[in-house]
């Protein structure tokens, strides 16, 4: 009896916690489904709807480190950075060795111009073996240390970026190469920025900031023709109204 109620009572505790295991399963589904919908609004630059759906996920499962990554971002992009903050500290509590949202909690503190916190967390980020994208985290490090004129220290990390990143990277070995090209520029190390951006517009042929930085480096060298190529080529690549613009006003110049 006591053993047949032993086992009755284990198995109404399976059965409750198979039951609550089920109802946890599906709230997380669901969870898991406003938090993907959300990724797609994030991704498509619908910071609100993003977050509407980010909320939702939240008051579903709240214990889930990427959904709060997730609010990080859509908080970051929406210049609440406090919140930004809570989240990534609070995705970082839940999964301590998650090196994504370390790098993006350093992207806010780079946004804060708080450059030795924001190289903390990208050191942390880039050190962690189980990174997938630590060029990432060293490409972020690279911008941190050249503003704070660490020129060695910049390039250094730009070079790392380059070496780790995997050739199929496209934008983001580019973008490596557009970083240590800034960094020759502030060093007015001017040959070796457009052999930098050479290597970006080499590396991403259709990406057109790539170009206007070829063409800004062509003009420091006075080679005139080929910036004017340069900026030329942003205006077949890109509708941006920012670039568009700084490359027009590139052309007119150089027309004079």
């Amino acid at each position: 009896m006591t053993f047949r109620s032993a086992g009755l009572l284990f198995f109404l505790v399976l059965t409750i916690g198979t039951l609550s295991c089920a109802g946890n399963k599906e709230v997380k589904k669901q969870a898991d489904a406003s938090r993907r919908l959300g990724e797609s609004y994030y991704r498509a630059g619908e910071f609100t709807h993003a977050l509407e759906e980010f909320v939702k996920a939240e008051k579903l499962n709240s214990k889930d480190p990427v959904l709060h990554n997730d609010l990080g971002l859509v908080y970051a992009e929406k210049g609440d950075y406090e919140q930004a903050f809570y989240h990534f500290n609070k995705a970082l509590k839940l999964k301590p060795r998650y090196p994504e949202a370390q790098n993006n909690m350093g992207v806010v503190y780079s946004i804060l111009k708080q450059w030795d916190r924001a190289i903390e967390c990208y050191d942390r980020a880039r050190s962690d073996l189980l990174y997938r994208t630590p060029h990432i985290a060293l490409i972020n490090l690279g911008v941190a240390y050249r503003e704070k004129e660490e020129y060695h220290r910049s390039v250094e990390s730009f070079e790392e970026a380059i070496k780790v990143a995997p050739e199929q990277a496209g934008v983001d070995l580019a973008n490596a190469y557009r970083g240590l090209g800034h960094t020759y520029m502030a060093m007015e190390d001017h040959e070796d920025a457009l052999a930098s951006f050479q290597k970006a517009v080499e590396k991403a042929p259709d990406f057109a900031a790539a170009y206007y930085d070829l063409g800004q480096s062509y003009l420091k060298l006075q080679s005139f023709e080929k910036a004017l190529y340069a900026f030329n080529k942003v205006l077949t690549l890109t509708s941006d109204p920012n670039l568009t613009e700084k490359a027009e006003a590139a052309i007119t110049e150089l027309q004079r």
